[in-house]
């Protein structure tokens, strides 16, 4: 039984992830539990105004042209879109979006200066790789957000304008998933064990 439930769970969890996956074009930079949050205020923003966010998050070197090194992954993408580029190898941060009406919903510098200001910040304690989670998510957030008000809609999922407040979130979703992880994999097996020697010894 215990088996079983452990399968189904693990199903499930695959399930969901394949299914929230749609909206990273690549993901390398990003942990599985802000992968989950920007999944969700991407498909959020795309029930209730049609528009997609997309996230290329790598370590890759790009080209000059972001809108040509982009139009690659034009023919597989939802439209209307909008691309989020995230690339701290080449100090590189941008928006591309499907067409120009997308792109007048939006600031576009006010986006990328929230990622931008979490980056630049030495001294709030955080390594580069939590820097880049906390950025990422940060300025997809402000995305959502502002085209969400363009359209006269309110967003449920994004995340406060805060760079403390997502530290603490990131660090709830990540103890979280580890928890998870843990009670599926081998937790479980030890609490019975121990519930089974306390009976015992009874």
């Amino acid at each position: 039984m215990i088996r079983a439930f452990t399968r189904l769970a693990l199903l499930a969890l695959l399930f969901t992830n394949s299914i929230l996956a749609e909206a990273l074009i690549i993901d390398e930079l990003l942990k599985p539990a802000v992968k989950i949050e920007v999944n969700k205020i991407s498909n959020e923003l795309a029930k209730k105004t049609g528009i997609k966010i997309f996230v290329i998050a790598t370590n890759d070197k790009l080209p000059a042209n972001m809108v040509e090194y982009t139009k690659k992954y034009d023919t597989n993408l939802t439209k209307p879109y909008v691309i989020f580029v995230f690339a701290p190898t080449t100090k590189r941060v941008g928006l591309i979006s499907s067409n120009e009406e997308i792109s007048s919903l939006y600031d576009s510098d006010e986006v990328k200066e929230q990622s931008i200001r979490v980056v630049r910040d030495t001294n709030d304690g955080n390594s580069d790789e939590d820097k880049y989670n906390i950025a990422i998510l940060q300025s997809v957030s402000e995305l959502a957000d502002q085209i969400a008000n363009s359209k006269n809609v309110k967003m449920t999922t994004t995340i406060p304008n805060e760079t403390h407040y997502i530290v603490n979130v990131l660090r709830v979703l990540i103890w979280g998933g580890a928890l998870a992880v843990f009670w599926i994999f081998g937790g479980q097996k030890l609490f019975n064990r121990i519930f089974k020697r306390n009976r015992i010894g009874k």
